[in-house]
C-alpha cells in the first residue's frame, strides 16, 4: 500500500496525535536540561499563542506537502494532498498527487481507501497505530503533554519570522510508537501561530515533513465530510494489528 511507502503508521498516528491534540487540549513546555532562559521564555510565548489559537478552533482544512525521506534512498519521496479536522475526534487526510489514497478517522475508526487498488483498509485507530494516545488526544482525553516533553529546538531553532522552533519528545519508549519516533519539530506561522510545517524524525533515520499552506478555521464543516462512500465493487481488508486491546 502507498501509504506504507509515504509514511509508516507509527509515524502517521503521531501526526494524527499532534494536529488533532491541538484542537482538543491545552499544551504545556517541559525546561527539561535547556539552560538558555532567553529560548525558555520564547518557547512559552509560543506555546501560549499556539495553545490560544487552537482553542478557539472548531474545524480546519488546509493543502499539505508532504516530504518524506527514507534512510538508503537517495531522492525523497514527495506527496501533497488535502486535510480536514472537525472536533470532537473527526479527520479526513486525502494524497491527491502522485497518487489518489484517502484516510478517513472518526474516533477510534480508521479506514484507508486506495481507489487504483479498490480496496479500503478498515481497523481501529488504537490498533494500527500501536499506541492508545492518538485515540485519548482524538477524544480529548488526554494532553499533549502527557506523551510529550516540549523543548526549544537546538542550534537555529527558529522559524519563518525569527519564531521559535519547537521540539517535542516522546516520554515513553514502550510499544512500536515509542521505540520507533525520535522527535518531533513543529514550525508555526507568523501572527497566526497555526502550525506550518511538522517534521518527525525516526530512531531508523526515515524523516517525513509536512508543510501546510491555504488553511482556513471555523467553516462549519459539515460531518458527511467526514464520511466515506464507496463504490459497491470495493473489496474490504481488516487492517494489522500492531497494538493488543
Amino acid at each position: 500500500m502507498n501509504l506504507n511507502i509515504r509514511i509508516g503508521m507509527v509515524v502517521w498516528s503521531s501526526l494524527c496525535s499532534i494536529l488533532c491534540g491541538l484542537l482538543m487540549v491545552p499544551m504545556v513546555f517541559s525546561a527539561g536540561d535547556e539552560s538558555d532562559e532567553k529560548a525558555l521564555k520564547e518557547v512559552r510565548e509560543v506555546v501560549k499563542q499556539l495553545q490560544a489559537r487552537y482553542e478557539k478552533t472548531k474545524d480546519l482544512q488546509a493543502d499539505f506537502t508532504q516530504k518524506t525521506t527514507i534512510e538508503g534512498f537517495e531522492r525523497p519521496i514527495t506527496s501533497s494532498g488535502k486535510v480536514y479536522i472537525k472536533k470532537p475526534g473527526r479527520l479526513r487526510w486525502n494524497y491527491l498527487d502522485p497518487s489518489v489514497e484517502d484516510i478517513y478517522v472518526n474516533r477510534d475508526d480508521v479506514k484507508v481507501y486506495v481507489p487504483e487498488h479498490k480496496q479500503v483498509l478498515v481497523g481501529k485507530l488504537t490498533q494500527m497505530a500501536a499506541s492508545k494516545a492518538p485515540l485519548e488526544l482524538l477524544q480529548g482525553a488526554a494532553k499533549l503533554e502527557e506523551s510529550f516533553d516540549i523543548e526549544p529546538t537546538p542550534g537555529k531553532g527558529r522559524g519563518v519570522g525569527g519564531i521559535r522552533l519547537l521540539t517535542l519528545l516522546p516520554k515513553s519508549r514502550e510499544g512500536e510508537a515509542g521505540r520507533s519516533l525520535q522527535r518531533i519539530v513543529l514550525e508555526v506561522f507568523p501572527k497566526t501561530y497555526f502550525i506550518r510545517t511538522i517534521s518527525l524524525y525516526e530512531v531508523s533515520g526515515n524523516v517525513a515533513s509536512f508543510e501546510f499552506s491555504s488553511l482556513q478555521s471555523n467553516m462549519g464543516l459539515g460531518d458527511t465530510l467526514f464520511d466515506l462512500k464507496l463504490p459497491a465493487d470495493v473489496e474490504v481488508v481488516k487492517a494489522p494489528v500492531l497494538n493488543g486491546p
